[in-house]
């Protein structure tokens, strides 16, 4: 096993001598199972974890995932961690302990006197941090450069690395609190958002949807939601509405024993005519030779 780590409870490490806040930081490159090697035991400062290689079988407060390339757990003190079994695994993760205010066992956490950010920054960033979101943020490879530059300069230990190191550790906590309100925020962490959308239209394709009633389902404006389904597939809000009626349509053509008109209404057009223009244009059959064709097929 390679490990380095800086450990401020060392008397002789004096890597950490002006920076008491950061309690522990380092790195694991682990070739081999090691039975009792990650304990699962109480965290016991605010505490960041960032896979780089490998796969890990972690538990946090009883709850048990995998962790891949990547990903980071986010530990505030008092949460129990570590591999169900006490295994540590093959692969390589880094991470760093850092002590703040607040009340351990409430698992409250804010960023220290330490921190340049002031007072009402530190209070939002830790109040967003502490609002009981999932542990594990995914594919989070911003934290794990952060990390690596934080270690650097530690070492290095050149002209201005206090404050560098400080600046750092800020820029780490915010992105940890921006991305956990992307995970909780719908209009920001649209591919979920995405998913829920589409499935609640297909829930009620025959009703005559409005760009802004689209936009309400997931909570935000027409404008921001006009871009951001624009970009996420590359149609308008109402244009992959009608992609969604006609996949639909398609569907229920493969049936006989559906009318056409059935079809049209309960798929949202206005008309078996409406509907048989726009499957044309976008299939390039009429609805009745499609369905004669895929009846012939059979």
């Amino acid at each position: 096993m390679n490990q380095f780590v800086l450990d401020h409870s060392r008397s002789d490490d004096q890597y950490l001598r002006l920076f008491p806040h950061i309690k522990e930081i380092g790195v694991i490159k682990n070739s081999s199972i090691r039975l009792g090697g990650f304990p699962y035991s109480p965290a016991t400062d605010f505490e960041i974890y960032y896979v780089q290689d490998g796969k890990f079988e972690w538990c946090v407060d009883g709850n048990v995932f995998y962790a891949y390339p990547g990903d980071v757990v986010i530990l505030l003190p008092g949460a129990a961690f570590g591999n169900p079994n006490g295994v540590l695994e093959i692969g390589s993760f880094s991470w760093i302990k850092i002590e703040g205010d607040g009340i351990q066992q409430n698992r409250y956490w804010v960023p220290g006197e330490w921190s340049r950010l002031n007072k009402e920054e530190r209070e939002q960033v830790g109040s967003v941090i502490c609002s009981g979101h999932p542990p594990i943020l995914q594919k989070f490879t911003d934290a794990g450069n952060i990390l690596k530059n934080i270690q650097a300069e530690l070492s290095a230990q050149s002209v201005g690395y206090r404050a560098k190191v400080n600046g750092l550790l800020d820029e780490l906590l915010i992105h940890i609190a921006r991305q956990f309100t992307k995970v909780t925020n719908p209009g920001r962490d649209f591919p979920r958002t995405f998913m829920e959308f589409e499935q609640q239209l297909r829930k009620n394709l025959s009703h005559q949807w409005t760009v802004e009633e689209m936009a309400a389902l997931i909570g935000m404006g027409t404008t921001l939601f006009n871009e951001r389904v624009r970009s996420y597939s590359g149609f308008s809000p109402l244009s992959y509405l009608i992609n969604i009626r006609i996949s639909q349509a398609i569907k229920l053509l493969k049936d006989p024993d559906i009318s056409l008109t059935d079809i049209a209404l309960d798929t949202g057009f206005y008309s078996s005519q409406h509907f048989s223009t726009t499957f044309k244009k976008l299939t390039g059959y009429t609805p009745s030779q499609f369905r004669k064709n895929h009846l012939k097929d059979k």
